[in-house]
């Protein structure tokens, strides 16, 4: 390739993080994600062929832009939180790709070996999805959340899919531009033509998909509630009863003697409940009586509780001291009815820096710089169990998110797979304000619909509430920062997807691969070295 001088590499480098971010929803231009690496892998090529040095630099500049310009809107909740993300999140992308950049030189001298960054790539973004500090958000897979259109083959693979095609793309065009400086235009227009059909193929397919996927008919009624609460002035501080009888205000403009769900979103119960007397519970009397005139209907809503540790127990860094003993805090989904027993699941994907801090010893100070948005702060406890709420009296079971969870699509995969019909996502989106924060987030469940092929119940206190069905289209939202109420019928289906059995495959082979890779390329880098000490 031509000769770069340092700001040309700079100039490439700032080029990649504005593609990404341009790309990226929920107002971006999708096809742009297809391009944007390529101007960083030219850095690459460039340093690799003339042994320079910066790479990590170059690249860590790169994703900071790509980071700041898709989710500063951190910014309105946290920004300590902000800063702590875009930079540490970027950082983590640079060593990948400084791995990658070490790797084809050791191996290849740089000549060959562009597919490398695929699987590396692919392993950290898994390893991002499952860790203490996990931060999945900007998964190259998820860019496609407002185009269900071009992904229906999701059901077989996961947004890991998605990663990979983006992955490829990049590189395969990459490859076709360096042959093309290199005089060899057959070989370039080969890859271009490649490059092409591999852009194309898949988004035909999924077309094919698209239209030949018919659902069950199976219905269910459910009434979806908006209440719209401030998180800042409100949620924390009006009596729990206010923000009852608001959300039973809103619920009975649409409620019918059909309806077999109310959802309502997370943390609407704010009483600090304990699970040894859910009976004690005002807001949960309240919805008790409000059931005795529709019931049909089993209330699904988030609340915040508490539980005792149970006798041998292990204590672990979630755990409260409070008068010589330890309790637990969760972030909990209920299901109540008119019978005795209430459903609950415990929020087992916590969100970094605001429900949980690093378990790790050295690390443990930092439990004091845990963020107050209000409510319970600090370390909740991740209990890592999957939970379905059956319907009392039908065949019917519903696979709960909390917030955050949304975002995993195996941990939703595997939860649907214990026999949810639906899926009802319960959160609360304003502490973003008016930003792309809460739209990412609400399309991001377009994801999870199609993964799963189950319908989409979304209930957010502030955000976009609404109904997503099984092919990923978005039949009914509501407005930001207002009340709303509306009534809809959903299908429950029973048919498993591909990816609800085998789960995120693609990135575990990709994590196979990249542990041998980097063997090879770590040996041959130790013994080239030994050998030049003689």
């Amino acid at each position: 390739m031509m000769n770069l001088k340092p700001k040309h590499l700079f100039l490439l480098s700032l080029l990649s993080g504005l593609l990404l971010a341009a790309s990226w929803p929920a107002r971006g231009f999708t096809p742009l994600v297809f391009v944007a690496l390529v101007p960083l892998l030219a850095v690459q090529h460039h340093l690799g062929n003339s042994n320079g040095k910066g790479m990590f630099w170059y690249s860590w500049f790169s994703f900071v832009v790509w980071n700041a310009l898709t989710t500063w809107w951190i910014w309105n909740s946290t920004p300590p939180g902000a800063i702590a993300a875009i930079v540490i999140n970027a950082l983590f992308s640079a060593v990948v790709f400084q791995v990658y950049h070490i790797s084809k030189k050791r191996l290849f001298d740089n000549k060959r070996g562009f597919g490398i960054l695929i699987f590396y790539w692919i392993s950290w973004e898994y390893f991002h999805n499952n860790w203490e500090l996990t931060w999945p958000w900007l998964t190259l897979g998820n860019v496609f959340s407002t185009k269900p259109g071009w992904i229906q083959w999701y059901e077989f693979t996961g947004i890991f899919g998605g990663s990979f095609w983006v992955l490829w793309v990049n590189v395969l065009l990459f490859q076709a531009i360096v042959k093309w400086q290199e005089k060899k235009k057959d070989i370039a227009l080969l890859h271009g033509g490649l490059t092409l059909l591999l852009v194309l193929v898949p988004i035909f397919y999924s077309h094919f998909l698209y239209k030949r996927y018919h659902e069950e008919k199976n219905r269910a009624e459910v009434v979806v509630v908006q209440p719209n609460i401030d998180p800042y002035t409100e949620e924390f501080n009006l009596p729990p009863s206010v923000v009852m009888q608001r959300i039973f205000h809103l619920a009975d403009s649409v409620i019918t003697g059909s309806t077999q769900y109310v959802v309502c979103p997370e943390s609407a119960i704010q009483e600090g409940i304990w699970e040894e007397q859910f009976y004690r519970s005002k807001s949960i009397q309240l919805i008790r009586n409000y059931l005795k005139k529709h019931p049909s209907a089993s209330f699904v809503i988030g609340a915040s509780t508490y539980r005792w540790l149970r006798k041998n127990e292990p204590l672990t860094n979630a755990a409260r001291p409070y008068k010589g003993k330890y309790y637990y805090a969760f972030n909990t989904a209920c299901e109540i009815d008119t019978t005795p027993f209430i459903q609950i699941h415990h929020k087992s994907k916590l969100t970094p820096g605001v429900e949980r801090m690093p378990s790790w010893a050295i690390l443990k100070p930092l439990e004091k710089f845990a963020i107050d948005l209000g409510g319970i702060v600090g370390t909740l406890k991740d209990e890592n169990h999957l939970t379905i709420f059956n319907k009392p009296g039908m065949d019917w079971a519903i696979a709960p998110a909390i917030c955050y969870e949304s975002v995993f699509g195996e941990f939703v995969a595997k939860t649907v797979a214990l026999g949810a019909n639906a899926i009802f996502v319960i959160t609360n989106d304003g502490w973003w304000g008016d930003t792309p924060g809460y739209k990412q987030h609400f399309y991001m469940s377009v994801l999870r619909a199609i993964e799963t092929r189950r319908y989409v119940v979304r209930s957010a206190n502030t955000g976009i509430s609404g109904i997503i069905d099984a092919r990923g289209d978005i039949l009914k939202k509501t407005a930001y920062w207002k009340q709303d109420a509306f009534s809809a019928v959903i299908n429950m289906n029973n048919e498993p997807t591909f990816y609800m059995e085998y789960g995120d495959y693609i990135a575990r082979i990709s994590g196979f691969i990249s542990f041998f890779v980097l063997i090879i390329a770590f040996t041959r880098g130790f013994l080239t070295k030994k050998k030049s000490l003689f």
